[in-house]
């Protein structure tokens, strides 16, 4: 059962929020609740629209702040949900989660943190840093040997990286190159924009 803190989140945003919400008894559990509450009552259109931008923001785990910035520079474009999915997408944090180096973007920003990942060579332990279409991202010479790294090959063997991402395991070297695409249809970037513009 995931840990108290996580469970709420995933009751009021949904199970695909967290991997640990994603297991037969959390759902037993939430339908025994569900019965036991009866019928809800209908949730409002701002309410839905809250509910949108909270998941976004927490599958990213990023700050109130943080958002409101990338929103802000979205509203911004001639295509502000796509923009929205790019931006938060391009992060490196998400990009080294994307490419197989961690199991979760919170583990992707911790490994981030602790200056495990460089970009062209660069250490950086920024994980709202973009790197450019063509960088290269790579696990840190000294890092290669660390737990979340041991038998990279093997953890990656059936792993299959987005269209604008490489990965290769055996030189832990990958490169972005292209555009972010085809974001995650548990999550609902139109309406986000929408509760920002309403």
């Amino acid at each position: 059962m995931p840990s108290v803190k996580k469970y709420k989140i995933c009751r009021r945003l949904g199970t695909g929020m967290f991997e640990k919400c994603q297991t037969q008894r959390f759902s037993v559990s939430e339908a025994r609740r569900s019965t036991k509450q009866g019928r809800r009552r209908r949730t409002s259109d701002y309410g839905l629209q809250l509910i949108e931008k909270q998941k976004v923001r927490f599958s990213y785990g990023v700050s109130e702040k943080q958002f409101q910035n990338y929103v802000n520079k979205a509203i911004l474009t001639a295509n502000p949900a796509t923009t929205l999915f790019q931006l938060l997408e391009s992060r490196l944090d998400n990009v080294v989660f994307r490419m197989g180096l961690a199991p979760t973007r919170r583990m992707a920003r911790q490994l981030t943190t602790h200056g495990h990942i460089t970009i062209n060579g660069k250490r950086v332990d920024v994980p709202s840093a973009v790197p450019a279409q063509g960088a290269v991202v790579s696990i840190r010479k000294g890092s290669k040997d660390i737990g979340p790294f041991a038998d990279l090959e093997d953890k990656l063997k059936q792993y299959k990286s987005p269209q604008w991402l490489t990965f290769d395991a055996k030189t832990a070297e990958g490169k972005v190159t292209g555009t972010p695409v085809q974001p995650d249809p548990f999550l609902n970037f139109e309406t986000v924009i929408g509760f920002y513009t309403r």
